[in-house]
């Protein structure tokens, strides 16, 4: 197993060095769901939720997160992204599964190091954002399941999860 890069020689903690490290092409994706009452749903895909478009602030709030992970995480290194996505798979419950939102949140950035950390932001902040925006009518939602998918890019090449698909929970 490799050593743990954010610590020095000594023990203490540091921003890992990526001066040497070579510019490339990096993707991160991250996926988890919120699962939630069917009721709770019903209210978010008619679009009448008291507070407003659910999904379309969770959204830009993810957006806004993969922006501001180096604010959030204390070593991370602040980075110029390219693109940041997140989408939103609406679940009906049946008899495997709950009702719930699955979110996937893809980040890309061209520099020397990755953009894992910004996609599990992202993630997350989506996913808090709905809890927040229909808390008043279920407080009992669950965030589950939230976990990096994929990785492309940089020097250790591509990470693919061996069960990418959570949707079924």
């Amino acid at each position: 197993m490799s050593t743990l890069t954010h610590f020095d020689d000594q023990g203490q903690a540091h921003m890992v060095d990526v001066a040497a490290k070579a510019a490339t092409h990096r993707i991160g994706v991250a996926g988890g769901r919120i699962e939630m009452q069917p009721a709770t749903l019903a209210l978010i895909e008619s679009g009448t939720a008291k507070k407003g478009d659910v999904l379309g602030i969770a959204r830009i709030a993810g957006i806004m997160a993969a922006k501001k992970t180096s604010d959030l995480i204390p070593l991370c290194h602040p980075l110029a992204l390219t693109r940041v996505a997140i989408e939103f798979e609406v679940i009906h419950a049946d008899a495997t599964r709950a009702s719930a939102i699955y979110c996937t949140a893809t980040v890309e950035t061209v520099g020397p190091t990755g953009v894992e950390m910004e996609a599990l932001t992202a993630l997350q902040v989506a996913l808090l954002t709905i809890y927040d925006m229909c808390k008043a009518v279920d407080r009992g939602m669950v965030i589950t399941d939230c976990r990096l998918l994929e990785k492309h890019g940089g020097k250790s090449g591509s990470f693919v999860a061996s069960r990418h698909d959570l949707r079924a929970g």
